[in-house]
């Protein structure tokens, strides 16, 4: 189960978001220039490590920019028999959905240019790719700002959450505070990285 991060002496608000707002700016520096290819480089590390129980449901996600792509990674799930789902973005502070997809069915452009399925059925999935700009060996995770994952992650307490990102990604410490949620493994293209203990 992915529980909320926890800190003993928690940083007011405006501390807290000036924290991850320097984070996200050093994030995306550190990011640069990664090829979105090295994705390709997630797929043994995973399956490898039976992170994904047989027969989930896998919640991918289409990538932006320089992210590191995910898509090999679904690919090789599906041939192994997973269904998988894509996320489709609500209004500001509401958790994602998702629909069943699958590769070659037609996507949509979504809010701040993600792609999401055209058509499928609403499924809640068992085991998500998640996406960040950075995270730490304890499992916080910085993402855009917008707390989508977070909330998300809260709806789905059984579900497998596993990070996705370049070993660059890496940061000694995320800033984080009691709504963030943590992930229990992050893969990146250098390995499986089991977190928070």
């Amino acid at each position: 189960m992915v529980a909320p991060h926890f800190t003993p002496f928690p940083l007011c608000a405006e501390t807290l978001n000036g924290l991850k707002a320097e984070a996200r700016r050093a994030a995306l520096e550190r990011r640069a220039g990664h090829d979105p290819a090295l994705g390709a480089a997630l797929v043994p590390h995973v399956l490898a490590a039976g992170a994904i129980p047989e027969g989930a449901v896998v919640a991918g996600f289409w990538p932006m920019g320089s992210e590191i792509d995910p898509r090999p990674l679904m690919q090789a799930l599906a041939a192994r028999g997973h269904a998988l789902a894509l996320p489709l973005t609500p209004r500001r502070g509401q958790p994602l959905t998702f629909r069943r997809w699958r590769f070659g069915e037609p996507l949509a452009p979504g809010p701040f240019g993600t792609s999401q399925p055209a058509g499928g059925e609403p499924v809640a999935p068992q085991a998500l790719l998640v996406p960040l700009l950075a995270f730490d060996r304890a499992g916080r995770r910085l993402g855009y700002g917008a707390g989508y994952y977070d909330r998300t992650l809260a709806t789905l307490p059984g579900a497998v959450a596993i990070g996705v990102a370049y070993a660059a990604q890496e940061m000694a410490e995320v800033p984080a505070g009691p709504d963030d949620f943590t992930l229990p493994m992050v893969a990146t293209e250098a390995g499986l990285i089991r977190c928070g203990g």
